[in-house]
C-alpha cells in the first residue's frame, strides 16, 4: 500500500531523497552527555583561539533564537542560560560514517554534502523497500533507533527539490515534493532558499524583481544568463524542475578546483606588517600542499573577514602558474593593499590558489625575470619543507615568521574544504 501523497514512484522518474541530520553536531553532544538532554546547548569554536561562534546549537537554543554563525555573547544575551560545548570532530566523524553505513542499505548511489547531509537515488530500491516515502521513513527510524540522531528528509525527483524537502520540516520529519505539486509548495519559497541562490546571487535578483523561486522559473532565462552567467541558466531549469537527477557514483573524489587556508587570529590585525605575516604563513601553507598535489595555480584569492565579520574576497591571475610560497603571499598581499580600505582591524584571513593546472604544463618565461632568483629562491623553499616534515613543524622557519604572528597555538590553520554539488 502506498503511501498517502506521495506519487513519484513512476517509470523512468528518478526518487531522490535529502536526508539532513538535524542540529548534528549539537545532538551528537546531547546524544552521548545525558546531562546535556534538557539544557539550551550549543557547540562553539574556541574562545580562546576566536573561533568564538556558534557552530551549531540544539533545538532548546534555536527556540530561543540562538542562530548559527553569530558570537557567542550574542548567544548568550539572547539565551542566558546557554550551555557552551567545544567541538569533538572525531566523533562527528564517526556518526557520520554510521548514518552512511545506514544508507547503503538501501542504496549504493549515495552522495554526501558535508558532515551530516547527504543525497540518496532509492529508484532501484523500491522493489525491495517500498516507495520513496516508505524508504525514507525506514531511514529516518533506524538512524534514530540505532544512533539516537534525528534526520529530516526530503523526497523529490531532483536533487534541488529534494533538499528544499529536508529543510521545510525539522526536525524528524519527512517532506515529498512531487512533480505534479511542485509549484505549489517551491515557487512562493524566497529565491534565497534554493540551493545555488547565494546571498550575492539573490541580490543580483531582487535588484530586477526577481525574489522567489517562481520567478525564477517564470523568467526570460536569456535575461538571467545576461545577468548571472551560466549558473542564471541552471538555476532557471532547476527552478523549473529540470536536471539535478546525476548522483555521484561511489567513493566519487571531486576535481581540485581551488586549495586553500584560512584563519581566525587570536588578536585582530592593526596593520599591514601584521597581515603580511599571517598571509605569507597561510601561502606557505598552501603551497606546501599544492607541490604535494602537483598543482599550480593561474590566480589567486585573498579574503577578508573584518572584526564586525564584514567578509570581502579579491581576486587576480597571476603572472604565470607558479606555486611559490613567496610568489603567492606577493600576490595576496598586493590584492590586500589595492583593496582593503581598512576602516576596521582584520579578524580572519583566508587564501586561495585557484585556476589550478599541472606542474608539468609549459610555463612561457619572461626575458626580463632574474630566473636564477627564482630557482634559488623554489630550492631555498623545497628545503625549509624538507626539514618540516623530517623534524617538526617549528624545526625550522622564515626570519620574517618569529615572533607573535597572532596565530592560535600551534598555527592550527583550517583547511578550505570544496562543498559542491556533482551535476
Amino acid at each position: 500500500m502506498k503511501s498517502a501523497g506521495m506519487k513519484i514512484d513512476r517509470t523512468n522518474e528518478k526518487i531522490i531523497l535529502h536526508s539532513d541530520m538535524n542540529n548534528f553536531y549539537a545532538s551528537v553532544e546531547c546524544m552521548l552527555n545525558p546531562n546535556l538532554r534538557d539544557k539550551y546547548v550549543a557547540v562553539c569554536g574556541r574562545q580562546s583561539d576566536r573561533h568564538g561562534i556558534v557552530l551549531a546549537k540544539n533545538e532548546k537554543a534555536k527556540s530561543m533564537g540562538v542562530s548559527t554563525g553569530e558570537q557567542i555573547w550574542k548567544a548568550k544575551q539572547k539565551c542566558p542560560n546557554l550551555v557552551v560545548v567545544e567541538p569533538h570532530f572525531e566523533l562527528y566523524m564517526k556518526y557520520s560514517k554510521l548514518a552512511h553505513e545506514i544508507y547503503y542499505k538501501y542504496t549504493d548511489l549515495i552522495e554526501p554534502f558535508g558532515l551530516d547531509e547527504c543525497w540518496l537515488d532509492v529508484t532501484g530500491s523500491t522493489l525491495l523497500f517500498g516507495n520513496g516515502h516508505e524508504i525514507a521513513c525506514k531511514i529516518k527510524e533506524e538512524i534514530k533507533e540505532t544512533l539516537g540522531l534525528t534526520v529530516s528528509i526530503g523526497v523529490s525527483f531532483s536533487k534541488i527539490f529534494a533538499k528544499l524537502g529536508s529543510d521545510m520540516k525539522k526536525p524528524d520529519a519527512v517532506t515529498c515534493i512531487t512533480r505534479e505539486g511542485y509549484k505549489d509548495k517551491v515557487w512562493p519559497l524566497p529565491a534565497s532558499e534554493m540551493l545555488g541562490v547565494g546571498r550575492a546571487t539573490a541580490d543580483k535578483l531582487l535588484h530586477h524583481g526577481v525574489s522567489t523561486i517562481g520567478d525564477i522559473a517564470n523568467a526570460n532565462p536569456d535575461h538571467l544568463r545576461n545577468w548571472l552567467g551560466i549558473n542564471g541558466v541552471k538555476l532557471w531549469n532547476f527552478a523549473n524542475g529540470r536536471g539535478g537527477t546525476q548522483i555521484a557514483p561511489y567513493e566519487y573524489i571531486p576535481p581540485v578546483k581551488s586549495v586553500g587556508n584560512g584563519i581566525t587570529c587570536v588578536e585582530d590585525l592593526n596593520d599591514e606588517t601584521e597581515v603580511w605575516k599571517v598571509i605569507f604563513e597561510l601561502s606557505r601553507k598552501v603551497s606546501r600542499r599544492l607541490r604535494k598535489q602537483g598543482l599550480m595555480p593561474e590566480g589567486i584569492a585573498v579574503a577578508i573577514k573584518d572584526k564586525d565579520l564584514h567578509y570581502q574576497e579579491f581576486q587576480m591571475k597571476m603572472p604565470k602558474p607558479s606555486y611559490s610560497a613567496f610568489g603567492l603571499a606577493e600576490k595576496a598581499f598586493e590584492l590586500f593593499k589595492q583593496h582593503y580600505e581598512w576602516k576596521q582591524s582584520v579578524r580572519a584571513v583566508t587564501v586561495r590558489a585557484i585556476n589550478l593546472v599541472s606542474e608539468k604544463v609549459d610555463v612561457q618565461l619572461n626575458m626580463f625575470e632574474d630566473i636564477n632568483k627564482e630557482l634559488k629562491r623554489e630550492s631555498l623553499e623545497r628545503s625549509i619543507e624538507y626539514i618540516k616534515d623530517m623534524y617538526g613543524e617549528n624545526s625550522v622557519t622564515y626570519g620574517s615568521l618569529l615572533g607573535d604572528i597572532k596565530l592560535p597555538a600551534a598555527h592550527k590553520i583550517n583547511t578550505v574544504m570544496p562543498n559542491i554539488m556533482y551535476q
